[in-house]
This record gives C-alpha cells, sequence and structure tokens, in this order.
C-alpha cells in the first residue's frame, strides 16, 4: 500500500518580497527546504505562488483577464520565465538541503476551461513519487479552451493536485498565522480561526467580512480557503500555517499541533 500524500503549498508572500518585483527570500525558501528535510517526508508534492516574480508581470499585461490582445503574448512569456526562475530557485535550495526535486511545468500537462481544470494527466507525478522524488510545481499560465489563457493560481492546482491523488494531508505555508474573519494586517480586531469547517468556510466566503480580506491577480486568502473546500470534504486535513515562523512548517508535516488553522469535513 503506496504511503498517503502530502501536498505543501508555499505561499508567494512566504517565498518573496512582494514589494519588491523578482525578489526571492532566499532564508526563508532555505528553511521551508530544511523543515521539509528534518521531517523526512517520504511522499510530498510541493507546489509554490509567484509572489513578487509573476503577480507583477501577470498584472501589467492584465493576464487574469484572459485573452484581449497579441501584446498579451509577451506578458504570458514573461511571466512564465519568472515563475520557472522562482522555482529553479525552490529547486535548487531543495537540492542543497538533500530533497530530490525535481521540476515540473503545469502548463505542460494541464488545460483549463473559463479559468478552471478541465483536464489534467497526472501520470507523471505519479511516477516521480514512485522514484522517490520530490515534484516541486508552481502557478502557472495555461491554456484555456475558454479564454486562451488563464493563471492557474498555486491553490487551484493544490486542491485539485490533493483530491486527484487522495491525499491526506495539506498544508498551506502563508505569511499570517492562519485564517481570519477580517484581513488580520489591516484590521486589529480580526480574529484567528483555529478550526474550520467546510460549512463555516462556505459562510466566511459569502459574508461581507471576507471584503477586507487581501487579493492579489489569483484571488487572495479567501480564494485559499474556497478551493480547499473540496479538499476537506474528500477527506484530507488541510492547516494553514505562518511560513515565516520557524518550525511551524515542521510541525504540521510531523502531525503535531501547532498554531494555525486547521479545515476539516
Amino acid at each position: 500500500m503506496a504511503q498517503q500524500l502530502t501536498v505543501l503549498k508555499l505561499g508567494g508572500s512566504v517565498i518573496t518580497d512582494k514589494e519588491k518585483p523578482c525578489t526571492p527570500s532566499l532564508k526563508e525558501i532555505d528553511s521551508a527546504m530544511k523543515e521539509i528535510a528534518i521531517s523526512q517526508s517520504k511522499r510530498i508534492v510541493i507546489v509554490h505562488g509567484g509572489g513578487s516574480f509573476g503577480h507583477p508581470t501577470a498584472k501589467e499585461y492584465g493576464l487574469q483577464k484572459g485573452y484581449l490582445n497579441p501584446s498579451q503574448i509577451m506578458g504570458v512569456a514573461k511571466t512564465r520565465q519568472s515563475m520557472m526562475e522562482l522555482n529553479k530557485i525552490v529547486i535548487d535550495s531543495g537540492i542543497k538541503n538533500g530533497l530530490p526535486c525535481v521540476s515540473i511545468s503545469p502548463s505542460s500537462f494541464i488545460q483549463t476551461e473559463s479559468k478552471r481544470i478541465v483536464q489534467i494527466h497526472t501520470a507523471v507525478i505519479n511516477d516521480f513519487l514512485d522514484l522517490g522524488s520530490i515534484p516541486v510545481l508552481f502557478g502557472d499560465v495555461v491554456t484555456d479552451k475558454t479564454t486562451r489563457f488563464c493563471i492557474l493560481s498555486g491553490d487551484q492546482l493544490t486542491a485539485r493536485l490533493a483530491t486527484e491523488h487522495r491525499a491526506s494531508k495539506v498544508i498551506l505555508a502563508v505569511d499570517v498565522d492562519g485564517v481570519y474573519d477580517a484581513d488580520p494586517k489591516t484590521n486589529p480586531q480580526a480574529r484567528l480561526i483555529p478550526v474550520l469547517n467546510s460549512a463555516r468556510a462556505r459562510y466566511l466566503m459569502s459574508s461581507r467580512m471576507t471584503s477586507g480580506i487581501g487579493h492579489d491577480v489569483t484571488g487572495g486568502m479567501i480564494a485559499k480557503v474556497g478551493e480547499m473546500v473540496p479538499v476537506v470534504e474528500s477527506g484530507a486535513t488541510v492547516s494553514f500555517v505562518n511560513g515565516l515562523r520557524p518550525g511551524l512548517l515542521l510541525d504540521a508535516l510531523s502531525g503535531k499541533k501547532t498554531m494555525g488553522t486547521v479545515m476539516l469535513r
């Protein structure tokens, strides 16, 4: 019987400085990779966001709107180039820390329709997992049957990989202490939600409380919660932890109780 799968999403706000274009947070990347290595997780897929690598160019060219004019094609190329540069930095850190990381580009095996995944060929991921490798994927620009191309968020990708591969555990490393009932960066009254079931998650998604939660070209925190609803409903446990706090990712990978938000069915 194959070991159960963990899918780890490293948020762009954790592994890059979002205030400085194309600036990796090397210390945080290396810390994450060390904690993965220490955890000795045997069957794990890593997905990372774009942060200051993918988002600025995507926004500049309006890629989140889909195809509008030929000038956007250069934006597609530049955005993918930036994401591959960030992916290499993550891969390099993983290998330096003894992790057999292999890069897999989502655009090579995924197609969307109306910005949602409709075709996904996951055999290559299974094959690399069976070899003992760690597939490392990223938010990408993929072809879309309706809009010709779209930004595939790392969150949607994480959720789909988790359900396709029947992951038992999903961990999202973010730049706050978990899911709050408002944006903790702007609202001092925001309260951390330690445990969140799918019903409460759906309420948060529809509530006006979410209007203050930060957004980027891939949707922000509330989009992460929304993507994770079908994941927990499929039976997996989802944990939101602060990837900027050393040790929390290791605890989550090791199955220890830690500060953050746990989503359950």
